[in-house]
């Protein structure tokens, strides 16, 4: 009934909209379901953490914070094991390898999943951000619709960019920096085709926010001090500051993650949560996605916040305030990454910039002590631009967050400068992102990159030429002659009775003897073969396969699987081949 249905819309639809037009309209009503997604996500887990700790009383509190946290994440490890049945991520390098490695086909339930993991995750305190689910799951979105009705690869790599714009839309109420943030990490190609449908779903999804979202569930922020040139060269130090920053985020995601992996589930969510208690006990700021302590930092307030939360009596000693700001400095990315590797669902962007707004924050705070006049919450704002983009290897991203969530661009030029700085200085320790690493390390990352977007389309089986003629390793130049007067082709396969490929014979090699019938029955194959320059793998990477074309520069190379011969592939059918798949992805 469905299958007719569907049917009976895509036949209407041809005879009555055009595809552009069609990718407009879906590209809208995607970032709308992103927005929407958003919305849900973040209302549930701001009411659920106002259910949890409305009226609680400090010490009671503090317990409360060592206990939620190992709850949600358990909660998420049972749904994700007994009910959902799946291990997949609910992550930004989950989407990038649909991108790669699935024809940008992502699993349907990664549409609810996703927001019921980062509820049960982030709603009891885990210490992440909700952008990455509510990314998937708007990704997912996409993926499904355009699965569903059948589009191509390109459109379908669309329609799941426009669900995260839509959804990073609605989180920030930024919509340019959705379009960017789609742009520069996940889409493969820039052109007029993807930009105008990724410019209506980000629409859609801030108008859902406009709309549908409280206020104080939103993040924004009003700057109160202008930016003063003379501060430049301060900024410059904060983007050096924000890239080390970000290689240390970098680094103990990975080294607490590579640990993780290597304990059995039940030892790694309790050995996790119980770790995650501690440091969430310690420092309850790490508790959830920490909004609320960056809004505490830009109104330049440290003294309540820190003896809300670590009530020892230290909070007027100097000090202490460095003490307590450079702990949770070095603690949030070790409390997001035990969040995420123990089984909790949750993303890097909400703590990057939590750590951002705190480097900001206390680099400036200790020019001040120098006698200086500098403003702690621009500081504290460029930073989080410069921790993002070294984290997320996205400086544009970075750069149009902050400067469309302060709903202005007075800090422009210190946002590019520190985020720029940031990112050179990332990529000097760190040449791929937590995003891409495992992606790049397979070399299966496609995106921006043209060259390996095609080669890893490409597939072997579909370049493999079967119409040379084999000849048998026993025969003789007589009966190999015979099929020569058959063939088409100037080469030819020698094997024996188990298909295995001995050698090859070039045609330009016995040209001279080839009609000499007294050598027919007297010079055996065996004696006339060479062994090729190169054997291709029938599971080779199309990359490999270049490379032993390039290595070799022959122009025809035998394919064997478990050394029996398979076929040929020639560098001009790929050529051939690179050459339809260019034009296709390329096509606007």
């Amino acid at each position: 009934m469905a299958r007719s249905l569907l049917m009976r819309f895509s036949n209407w639809r041809e005879r009555n909209i055009k595809q552009r037009n069609y990718i407009l309209i879906l590209s809208f009503m995607v970032g709308l379901a992103g927005g929407l997604v958003a919305l849900v996500l973040k209302t549930s887990v701001f009411y659920l953490h106002e259910l949890l700790l409305q009226d609680k009383s400090f010490d009671e509190y503090n317990l409360l914070v060592f206990i939620y946290p190992f709850i949600g994440i358990a909660l998420t490890f049972l749904f994700a094991k007994y009910l959902l049945r799946d291990s997949v991520k609910h992550n930004i390098a989950a989407i990038l390898h649909a991108i790669s490695k699935r024809n940008s086909l992502m699993k349907a339930h990664k549409i609810f999943s996703s927001i019921i993991g980062g509820i049960l995750t982030a709603g009891f305190g885990g210490s992440i951000g909700l952008e990455s689910p509510i990314i998937s799951s708007g990704a997912s979105i996409g993926s499904n619709t355009g699965r569903i009705l059948k589009l191509s690869y390109k459109e379908v790599t669309l329609l799941l960019s426009c669900g995260a714009a839509g959804a990073i839309s609605a989180i920030f109420h930024t919509p340019l920096a959705a379009v960017v943030f789609a742009i520069e990490v996940l889409l493969i190609d820039l052109t007029r085709f993807s930009l105008i449908p990724l410019l209506l779903a980000s629409v859609s999804g801030a108008i859902v926010t406009n709309v549908f979202f409280q206020d104080e569930i939103l993040f924004e922020f009003i700057l109160k001090d202008p930016y003063e040139v003379h501060h430049t060269i301060f900024y410059i130090l904060l983007g050096i500051i924000s890239g080390l920053v970000s290689v240390y985020f970098t680094k103990v995601y990975f080294k607490v993650e590579n640990y993780a992996n290597k304990l059995k589930d039940i030892r790694r969510l309790f050995l996790g949560g119980l770790v995650l208690g501690v440091v969430i006990f310690l420092f309850p700021p790490l508790y959830g996605e920490g909004y609320h302590i960056i809004k505490a930092i830009f109104a330049e307030n440290f003294t309540p916040l820190m003896k809300t939360n670590i009530n020892v009596g230290l909070a007027n000693y100097h000090w202490f305030f460095y003490f307590f700001f450079i702990s949770m400095l070095i603690l949030k990315p070790f409390a997001t990454s035990i969040t995420i590797s123990s089984g909790g669902v949750g993303g890097i962007i909400a703590p990057s910039l939590f750590t951002g707004a705190i480097a900001g924050m206390i680099f400036s705070h200790s020019l001040n002590l120098l006698g200086l006049d500098i403003s702690e919450s621009n500081f504290a704002l460029v930073g989080m631009a410069g921790v993002l983009s070294g984290v997320l290897h996205a400086p544009l991203t970075g750069i149009f967050l902050i400067a469309e969530t302060t709903k202005g661009y007075e800090l422009i030029v210190p946002l590019m400068l520190t985020s720029t700085i940031s990112f050179v200085t990332v990529k000097i320790f760190e040449p791929n992102s937590i995003f891409t690493f495992q992606l790049a390390k397979s070399g299966e990352l496609i995106t921006h990159h043209k060259d390996k977007a095609i080669l890893t389309f490409m597939k072997l089986k579909s370049v493999i030429e079967k119409d040379f003629t084999t000849v048998h390793v026993d025969s003789n130049l007589g009966e190999l002659v015979k099929l020569i007067s058959k063939s088409k082709r100037n080469i030819f396969p020698v094997i024996d009775d188990d298909g295995i490929l001995n050698g090859i014979i070039l045609m330009d090699n016995i040209r001279e003897i080839m009609f000499d019938k007294d050598m027919y029955e007297t010079t055996p194959v065996s004696n006339l073969m060479i062994l090729p320059p190169a054997y291709i793998g029938y599971n080779d990477s199309m990359k490999k396969v270049i490379e032993k074309f390039e290595t070799t520069e022959a122009w025809n190379l035998p394919v064997i699987d478990n050394a029996k011969y398979v076929g040929m592939v020639s560098k001009s059918k790929l050529f051939s081949a690179y050459r339809n798949l260019l034009l296709e992805i390329s096509e606007e």
